[in-house]
């Protein structure tokens, strides 16, 4: 498996969030996409946070309670030490680290630390399975040969 690359398997064109996007905004696109968070990019797509359901449910029912809007993905992004990925890097290497809790999703950047794309667990699993697929599929053969 050594073989496998994030590029093979990952979204080129993942859905991203602007720090100055509304929340409202954003969780609309969260709904529609059916993804459960993304990376915010700023204009140059340097990735500078990753949004998340999770992240803004908070902030959400604050704004509930008091009747207020406007808060924008910024005020409630994971700024922190976001985990990424080269798009290089093994799928055996990174499904090690995704069975320790880490994140669903990696954003994938490049050296210069621009997002190309994000890969998720459910990539990570579809590479895994085609693999074993094929790798039991050929065994089969050889031993009917």
């Amino acid at each position: 498996m050594q073989s496998l690359k994030v590029s093979d398997y990952m979204n080129r064109q993942p859905v991203t969030f602007a720090p100055e996007m509304t929340i409202e905004s954003a969780v609309t696109l969260l709904l529609q996409t059916g993804q459960r968070g993304g990376p915010v990019v700023d204009q140059q797509r340097n990735l500078v946070g990753f949004f998340s359901e999770q992240d803004c449910l908070a902030t959400m029912l604050r704004d509930t309670y008091h009747n207020e809007q406007g808060a924008t993905v910024a005020d409630c992004m994971y700024q922190g030490g976001v985990l990424t990925v080269s798009a290089n890097a093994n799928i055996t290497d990174l499904a090690q680290q995704m069975t320790n809790n880490r994140p669903k999703i990696y954003p994938v950047v490049d050296e210069h630390g621009q997002l190309v794309g994000v890969v998720t667990r459910t990539d990570i699993l579809r590479a895994i399975n085609e693999y074993l697929q094929c790798h039991h599929l050929a065994a089969m053969v050889r031993t009917s040969s």
